[in-house]
Parts: structure tokens; sequence; C-alpha cells
């Protein structure tokens, strides 16, 4: 790619202030395939001040002028889309099949949804004699991660555009291509100069310094719930607003009447997708006691039907995970379960046989694990399941809410009116009965310390939105 090695700032490519590179690693070869250019506080200063520039007239502008701009830009999304899912597919080894179904299908589906809540969103209305105006907050800085990296890259420009926000976006620098991709469709879509600016680069280097920026009036940030902090307390010093959306340890009841087969299949299912790198991946898995020993039965035989292999060949289902270093972590909260008593049903240490290179975890079950085991306290983000035996309700939703995370939650039962009662007592920023299908109107962000602030169609604008009252019969 012609601009790997440039940022993109004020409608342009340009080369870093400080040149500095990076090699970017495919994890199933573990071989550097391609280099980035790494920012610094300098790139950030002139993309606030192109993107503070922009924001003048770009705030101005009419609803239907940034609905037109979104079109435009999901036009081009459209013609990149192959681009998106190879990019996906070779920085953090997604499946390809996968990186087109789901990955890059996750960008074009937050365009579409956040361009439908436009259509109907009202920036302003009368309550008495006071007009509440809703306006764009100003210069926001965005930061995306690896694991879905079009999902958050989308859940937070388009809102922002919609909003009429200026925006400096650095995404993660392990993967940084489908990055580069997007701020190609925004030019070609004609936006603004200025309007959106991308600058790559790591934390310490560009992170920090757009957290803790004077010029930028928001942060938007995902990712881990330690990097969290760090960006919140870089923003205390400007007051400015943050939003996070943080670390997940979700937990999944089963309820003792629920089809078992079905319930614990899609539950094995949705922690491994995407080799388990999902913030809200249901990974504590709640059953009956007495149903714990056929709920294991059924998970080692799900969890051993994902073949993992090469992400480029058509039968594999689950590829490596993002890198050496996150394969490590994984082995290590592994042989912990292990060593503190849980039992291994399916998976366990090392790379699956037949695979002697590449950040590849066998997809891992565990049995009869305990509250107080760190393998059911701390965010593990791979292919490993803990499955968590329960005698009474109450007791489910006690160990569901024995957590210092709450980004979401899952209960299956067959007595609706049940579930939902249970679902209301978890204390999660979503909760999903019996597998519903994803929906990109519903508020996604979490509880406690899996962060504030909610993302998703009108829920995303608003996020992006500061609230004046003109007051008085004149207005």
């Amino acid at each position: 790619m012609s601009h790997n090695l440039k940022m993109f700032i004020n409608g342009q490519w340009v080369a870093p202030a400080l040149p500095r590179q990076i090699d970017v690693i495919n994890p199933a070869t573990e071989e550097a395939f391609a280099q980035v250019s790494l920012g610094s506080a300098a790139d950030v200063d002139l993309a606030v001040a192109a993107a503070r520039r922009a924001f003048v007239a770009f705030s101005q502008t009419s609803k239907e002028e940034r609905l037109a701009l979104l079109q435009r830009i999901l036009e081009e999304y459209m013609k990149r889309y192959d681009d998106f899912a190879i990019a996906v597919s070779r920085e953090m080894g997604a499946p390809l099949q996968f990186a087109k179904d789901e990955q890059a299908y996750c960008g074009m589906a937050h365009l579409q949804s956040t361009i439908k809540a436009l259509e109907i969103f009202h920036f302003e209305e009368q309550r008495g004699t006071t007009r509440i105006v809703r306006e764009g907050i100003g210069v926001v800085g965005l930061i995306t991660p690896w694991n879905w990296p079009l999902n958050q890259i989308a859940a937070k420009v388009a809102p922002a555009i919609a909003a009429g926000c200026t925006m400096i976006l650095k995404p993660s620098e392990l993967a940084p291509f489908n990055a580069l991709i997007w701020a190609e469709v925004m030019q070609a879509a004609g936006t603004p100069a200025g309007v959106f600016n991308l600058i790559n680069g790591d934390g310490a280097g560009v992170g920090s310094a757009m957290a803790s920026h004077p010029g930028i009036d928001m942060m938007s940030f995902t990712g881990s719930t330690r990097a969290g902090i760090l960006v919140a307390k870089a923003a205390a010093d400007t007051v400015k607003r943050v939003s996070q959306e943080l670390g997940g340890k979700s937990p999944n009841i089963i309820l003792d009447d629920a089809d078992l087969d079905d319930a614990v299949a899609k539950g094995v299912r949705a922690v491994m997708s995407n080799s388990g790198q999902s913030c809200n991946a249901p990974t504590r898995m709640l059953v009956q006691a007495r149903q714990h020993d056929a709920a294991v039965r059924i998970a080692k035989r799900v969890a051993d039907e994902h073949k993992v292999g090469d992400p480029g060949k058509a039968d594999t289902v689950l590829g490596p995970v993002v890198s050496i270093t996150q394969y490590n972590k994984i082995q290590s909260l592994i042989e912990s379960g292990i060593r503190e008593g849980a039992t291994l049903v399916a998976g366990g240490l090392g790379r699956p046989d037949g695979l002697n290179r590449g950040a590849y975890v066998k997809p891992t079950v565990f049995g009869h694990v305990t509250p107080g085991m760190t393998i059911a306290r701390e965010e593990i983000f791979g292919p490993v399941l803990s499955i968590m035996p329960y005698e009474t309700e109450a007791e489910a939703i006690a160990i569901a809410n024995d957590t210092v995370y709450g980004l979401s939650a899952a209960v299956s039962g067959k007595d609706i009116d049940r579930a939902r009662r249970v679902a209301r007592q978890i204390r999660a920023g979503q909760v999903k009965i019996n597998s519903p299908a994803w929906d990109t109107f519903a508020p996604f962000g979490g509880y406690k310390q899996s962060g504030n602030g909610r993302e998703y169609a009108d829920w995303g604008i608003h996020d992006f939105l500061e609230v004046k009252a003109l007051i008085g019969h004149g207005a």
C-alpha cells in the first residue's frame, strides 16, 4: 500500500514529523509483511489544528449534508470491501471468509445503521419557552482496538460525522492497514479536509498525546480496562469527556429449563468466534449443577469441531490470536486453570497438532470452575471457556454479578418471563436472551469497569453531542 508510511492529516497523505517505523506481523506466520510509521505528539498537534479549523464549518452543516457524506462513505466502503477483508485477515489472522462475512461486514452494518438513525434524528426540540439544541461536542479523539477493528472504527467515525464533529483516529498499531484503507475511503468520499484525520502510532507516543491534548474535546476509547484508565487519567487535566468500551468477563446463565444441547453449543461457538478475541464473549458458562456433566460433554464436542489453521484455507474455522505476546498470555492463563484444579475438558496447552509456528491456540474448555479461580475472574481474550455449576437461580445471578466487569451477559431458558426476570438482575450493559441475532440498533456499552457511554446507531450519535438550552420566548 502506497500510504502505509504516511499519516492522513488535513485531507493529505503526509510523512510523519519524526520518522519511525515498525513491522506489522502476520500472526499466522510470525513474519512481518509490511511496515507502518508511528506518529508522535507533533503529528497530533498538526491533526488537532486541522480538525479545529475544519470544525468551524463542518459543525454548521445540515443533517442532509452529513447524510449525503455518510452515503458516499458507504458507497466507497463497498468498493473496497474485499480489500478490508484481506487486510484484517493478514494483520490479525482472521480466516478470510470470516473476515469477509463478519469483520468487514461490521463496518458496512454500522454505516448503514448510523445513516438510518440520522435520518430520523432530531437535533432540536421545543420545551415550553426553551429551545433544546444538540450540537457536536467538537474535536474528538478516537482510539480503536485490533480485535474487531472495522467494527470499532465505523462505530465511532460514523456517529461522529453524524453529530457534526471533526476527529483524529488512532487505530491499533497491531492492525493498522484496515484503518489506512478506511482513510482512503474517507478521501475518495470527498470528506472535507480536516474533518477526518488518521495517525498511526502506539499508546505512549500518540494515544497519551491525544488524551491530554487541550485541543481535543472528547476521547472515545475501546480497548483494555488498563489502557482505558490511563486514557481517563490523561484526559482529566483538561476535563474532556471520555467514553470508554473496555474489558469483559461475560456470564452466560443457562437455566434448567433451557434446551441444553442448543444453549451450550451456541455458547461455545460465541466464545470461540474470532479466536476468542471479543470483549463481550460469554466466557463464563453457568449451568445447573445436575446438568454440569452433560454440558461439559456437549461443550467438548462443539469445541473439537473448531478446526484451527491457516486463515487462507477454506475449511479453517479459527485462525491464530493476534500475536505471540497474546498467545503467551493465554497459555499462562490455561496453565493457571489446570494448576488451580479446574477440569480440562478440551484443548489445553500448546499449539494444535500439526501447527509448529504461528499464534495458534487450542479451543479450550474447562469444567468444574469455581468463582475464585483465575480463569473465572481475568479476561483471557482467547478461545477459552469456563463452565461453572450453580445450585439455585439466586446463586447463578450472584456468580454472574461477582466480577468487576459488566459489558455483556446471556440468559437461556424456555420460560421467557423467567429469563427476562433473571436478565434484569444482571449488572451488564447488554443481556442477550436465547442467543438473538446481532442488533446494531441496541445500545452497546458497559457497567462497572467495562466502561461508560453507549455506541451503535442513535446511541452513538448522542455520545458525541453537547446539549444547549436557548431560553426565552424569542428562542
